[in-house]
């Protein structure tokens, strides 16, 4: 491609979005828009919280380009994130000033219902492609800005921060001697979210009452449910950007609260362990955070909280063993090996009607991303334990494949067995399991699978 062609393309990439009214270089901006920017574009310049940061066009653009790498169903109006540049070209002088103005009024989420490993569903509220753009400009103006002011043992939905640097943190906890974990469980945390409260805590970090009038809004957009629109007075449903930076802003008064004490402790998202030396001390702080989520207006979930030793505890997917020589190592739960072995089982059924190739392929999508989360775990052999089984499944499903015994021996022979071993194993078709274990291994052995693309967790 020349030279100009590249600039002309990049050119027309920066035009997704028309260029802000009032921006240097933009036509002169009338109306209502001009009149809601008037006094507040002087008054907010010196605070970066302010709605003018937020349609800031190269904010929005940032924003559209997130939005639309992240993909995600439509809303209730349908509009794809592929649809939504040229919307955004044609209405966005429109949807600019109804921000300014404070005006903008969001659509009711979509609700999906999603099952939980343990039991019961989860609520997921889908924002329209348009909300989603809007509340993701928003979110890349406040996390910048609060962000650094959480706890540093807050590690859910910050940047630079994961799910692994939780568990880890929770092991050097336990490896200095905290022998005790209070493990505390919100109940439906995310649907129960006062909003009150809530907007009581954002009030007290941002000035801009068209920016807290927004977040207020998207709270109480309804939800439609079986073509029904249901009001909402509490919760902020997962789904949209900005639910978990309004978790983290509600949650930092108990962080902060358990900092003061001295406490070692690790939370992601509403899954907080509190890690102390003794019983009593346990006692103390599973007291101090009835109180604290009282305050807040939220409610722990007894049946699922407890004080006890960590390694009898989960924590994000990882539990912990300790080894003779007293060190704390970490290791996958055995819910999250379940779920594992429960996908695997689901991919690799025998009445699937799909081919062996077929088969790898969904493998290929499951496995490295279930092994990069677990990637943590030290348990040795774990990972090659679960590759042989995993391996042992494949084996089965190609000897159910070659349907009868006169295949099976064809097969096998071409694949260097005896003549008495492909009897062997063509004479216990229907024994698919442990024929799978036997003499297949010589025939379809680890690096065949390799060759047909099936990833290892064991590396």
């Amino acid at each position: 491609m020349r030279l100009e062609d590249t600039m002309r393309q990049k050119s027309r990439q920066l035009e997704l979005l028309p260029r802000n009214r009032g921006e240097a270089h933009g036509p002169r901006q009338s109306g209502e828009a001009s009149t809601a920017s008037k006094g507040t574009e002087r008054s907010g310049s010196d605070d970066p919280l302010t709605m003018e940061r937020v349609v800031e066009r190269r904010n929005a653009i940032a924003a559209l380009k997130r939005v639309r790498n992240n993909k995600g169903s439509p809303g209730i109006d349908g509009v794809t994130v592929e649809q939504l540049p040229g919307y955004l070209k044609e209405h966005w002088e429109r949807l600019r000033g109804e921000l300014l103005a404070g005006t903008y009024q969001p659509l009711p989420v979509s609700r999906v219902e999603i099952p939980k490993k343990g039991g019961g569903t989860r609520m997921l509220g889908i924002p329209c492609a348009l909300d989603r753009f809007i509340q993701q400009c928003v979110l890349q103006v406040l996390q910048p800005q609060l962000d650094p002011t959480f706890s540093e043992h807050s590690y859910g939905f910050r940047p630079g921060r994961s799910a692994h640097d939780a568990v880890c943190a929770a092991q050097r906890y336990i490896q200095e001697g905290r022998y005790y974990v209070v493990d505390v469980d919100l109940e439906k945390f995310f649907d129960r979210v006062n909003h009150d409260v809530l907007m009581g805590k954002l009030a007290a970090r941002i000035a801009d009452k068209r920016m807290l009038g927004l977040c207020r809004r998207y709270l109480e957009a309804g939800i439609m449910a079986d073509g029904v629109v249901v009001g909402r007075q509490e919760g902020t449903p997962q789904g949209g950007p900005l639910s978990p930076i309004l978790a983290n802003v509600l949650l930092d008064e108990v962080d902060k609260e358990l900092e003061k004490r001295g406490h070692a402790f690790c939370r992601y998202a509403d899954d907080s362990n509190v890690y102390v030396r003794s019983q009593r001390a346990a006692q103390d702080v599973m007291e101090t955070l009835r109180r604290l989520y009282d305050k807040l207006r939220l409610r722990i979930n007894e049946a699922k909280s407890a004080i006890a030793h960590p390694w009898e505890r989960t924590f994000l997917g990882y539990t912990f063993f300790v080894t003779k020589k007293r060190e704390i190592r970490r290791g996958i739960s055995d819910k999250a090996l379940a779920a594992m072995k429960d996908r695997v089982r689901q991919i690799t059924r025998r009445t699937g009607g799909r081919s062996l190739t077929a088969v790898i392929e969904e493998l290929r999508r499951y496995l490295p991303g279930w092994r990069n989360y677990f990637q943590l775990q030290q348990a040795g052999s774990r990972f090659r334990e679960l590759d042989g089984w995993i391996r042992h499944r494949l084996r089965m499903l190609q000897l159910k494949h070659w349907k009868n015994a006169a295949t099976v021996n064809k097969e096998l022979r071409a694949r260097g067995l005896t003549e008495a071993e492909a009897a062997r194993v063509a004479g216990n078709l229907k024994s698919w399991w442990r024929n799978s274990a036997m003499l297949l291994n010589k025939a379809l052995p680890p690096k065949w699978f390799d060759a047909q693309g099936l990833p290892r967790l064991a590396t």
